[in-house]
């Protein structure tokens, strides 16, 4: 009898343990999240770039219709041209913070010049982009490496609205 109260408990434990999920032997490519970063050949690790403060001009005050520039520089100042009469005083520059690994040496590009677009359909234009990069960036002994950015609104004509735009940073080990 108690033979068979040991065989209907190894069973049943047999059964349970038949009931529980096993991983799959191959990895399914559609569960996992997508990457379309490139590897890097040397094995060191990927670099990665976090922007911690967005570029923002907030407000402008226009000063009737025309041409007019509005500048904000990586050390946070900043200036108005022509229908510019002034920039909002909570305007900021932008922030990025660069990971990776200690020590080396980085190619950081910024895009000369890019289209902002608005909800209504308007463009400006946003040009001279310019950073406080160092002229050899490099990472320091943590792995990271901060820079601020900024750049010149362009504004003709008619240009009331909120506009937006994306700025692509690429950033790669030397």
């Amino acid at each position: 009898m108690g033979g068979a109260k040991l065989l209907a408990l190894v069973l049943a434990a047999s059964a349970a343990a038949a009931a529980m999920p096993w991983p799959a032997d191959a990895q399914c490519r559609l569960c996992g999240k997508p990457t379309t970063a490139r590897e890097d050949p040397a094995g060191d690790g990927d670099v990665r770039i976090e922007i911690e403060t967005n570029l923002n001009f907030d407000r402008l005050i226009l000063f009737g219709e025309g041409q007019g520039t509005a500048v904000i520089r990586p050390d946070g100042s900043s200036s108005a041209e022509g229908a510019v009469a002034q920039i909002s005083p909570r305007a900021m520059v932008g922030t990025a913070i660069v990971h990776g690994t200690p020590g080396r040496a980085l190619r950081v590009e910024l895009p000369r010049r890019i289209e902002l677009f608005s909800l209504s359909g308007g463009t400006i234009s946003f040009e001279d982009v310019t950073s406080d990069l160092p002229s050899l960036p490099r990472l320091d002994a943590a792995g990271n490496l901060t820079f601020r950015f900024g750049g010149r609104i362009r504004i003709s004509g008619d240009a009331d609205g909120e506009y937006r735009g994306d700025l692509p940073i690429t950033v790669e080990y030397q």
